[in-house]
C-alpha cells in the first residue's frame, strides 16, 4: 500500500463497531496509522477503510496483504449474548478469526502483536468469587460457547503469530448500542421514564468504561504478552440494583423497575468479577474508571 506516513500501521477489524471507535482514538494518540474492517460498504483506503466479511477468506486475505500490519485488534464479532442465530454466531466469531489468522500467518512480514477479544463470559457460573485466568471454563450460552471455540482456534497458530488473548468482562460507555443493558438503563432515566422492565434483577457484574478497555488493549500490544490470556476488567463486582440506584442519584429521578419475563435468560450467569491482577503486572499504570463516572458521562451525552 503507497502511504505518505512512516507511521507503523494498525489494522482493527470491526473498527466501524462500538469498542473499535475507542480503540482506534487510542491507537492514533499512540502513534499508530490506523486501517479497519467494517461488515459492509464500500473501501474507503484513504480514509482506512474495508468493506469486507471476515468469513470471507480471500476477501480478507486481500486487505491483510495490503495493509500489512504491525499490530493487529481483532474486535469484529457478534457481541450481544441473546443473539438469536446461533449459525450467524458461530460463523462470525469462530470461521472469522480462523480465516484472520491464516491471512495474517501468510504474510512475508508478520505483524509485532495480535490482539484477539475474546470474552469473560467463557468463565460461565464460575465456583470462585474472584475469576483469575486460571479458573476452569465453562460457557453457558452459545455467544460463550463461541468465544472459547475462538480461543482454541487461537491456540492452533501460536506458533506462528504473536497472540495475546484478552478476556473483558462487562463494560459500557457513550455509543454502545441500546439494547445492552447499562445503555438501556441510561436512556430510560435520561427521558425520565416512570417505568423500566427488565430481565435477571440479581445479577452482579464487573463493569468498565470502553475507554479503559482501549487503552489496555493498546498498551497490551505495547508489551506484546505473545501466547498469554489476560482478563481486562474493575476488578469490582456491581449488582444491577446498585447501578439503578447510582443513575437515581445523577439523574434526580426515580423509576419504577419490573421484571418481564420476556427478558429473563434461562442461562444467566448471576456474578462476573474479575481478578485483573496479571493485567496490573503488564500494564503498570492501568487504572479503571469509577462506574458512577462511566454512567455520569453517559447521561450527560444524549444520543
Amino acid at each position: 500500500m503507497a502511504s505518505l506516513s512512516d507511521k507503523p500501521r494498525a489494522l482493527v477489524t470491526g473498527l466501524d463497531g462500538f469498542t473499535g471507535h475507542y480503540v482506534a482514538d487510542e491507537l492514533r494518540r499512540s502513534g499508530y496509522q490506523v486501517f479497519g474492517t467494517r461488515h459492509s460498504g464500500p473501501d474507503d483506503v484513504a480514509a482506512g477503510w474495508f468493506g469486507v466479511d471476515i468469513c470471507d477468506l480471500s476477501a480478507l486475505r486481500r486487505v491483510v496483504e495490503e495493509v500489512e500490519p504491525e499490530v493487529v485488534v481483532h474486535l469484529a464479532a457478534i457481541s450481544f449474548v441473546a443473539h438469536g442465530e446461533a449459525d450467524a454466531i458461530y460463523r462470525a466469531n469462530v470461521v472469522g478469526t480462523r480465516n484472520l489468522l491464516e491471512a495474517l500467518a501468510g504474510l512475508a512480514r508478520k505483524p509485532r502483536a495480535v490482539l484477539l477479544a475474546s470474552s469473560a463470559n467463557v468463565y460461565g457460573n464460575a465456583p470462585v468469587e474472584l475469576i483469575d485466568e486460571t479458573v476452569i471454563l465453562d460457557p453457558a450460552n452459545d455467544y460463550a460457547v463461541s468465544k472459547l471455540a475462538m480461543e482454541y482456534v487461537a491456540r492452533l497458530w501460536m506458533d506462528r503469530l504473536p497472540i495475546v488473548v484478552t478476556r473483558p468482562f462487562n463494560y459500557t460507555g457513550v455509543g454502545q448500542a441500546p439494547h445492552f443493558l447499562i445503555p438501556k438503563i441510561v436512556s430510560h432515566f435520561q427521558r425520565r421514564e416512570a417505568l423500566i422492565e427488565l430481565g435477571n434483577l440479581d445479577v452482579e457484574r464487573d463493569f468498565s468504561d470502553v475507554r479503559v478497555v482501549a487503552q489496555a488493549y493498546v498498551k497490551l500490544l505495547d508489551v506484546a504478552p505473545a501466547g498469554q490470556v489476560v482478563n481486562v476488567g474493575s476488578g469490582r463486582v456491581v449488582s444491577l440494583k446498585e447501578v439503578l440506584a447510582l443513575m437515581g442519584e445523577i439523574s434526580g429521578h426515580d423509576i419504577e423497575v419490573r421484571v418481564n419475563p420476556a427478558f429473563v435468560r434461562a442461562n444467566e450467569v448471576r456474578r462476573l468479577q474479575g481478578d485483573v491482577s496479571k493485567l496490573r503486572g503488564l500494564v503498570d499504570d492501568y487504572q479503571p474508571i469509577p462506574l458512577m463516572d462511566t454512567l455520569t458521562w453517559m447521561f450527560r451525552n444524549v444520543p
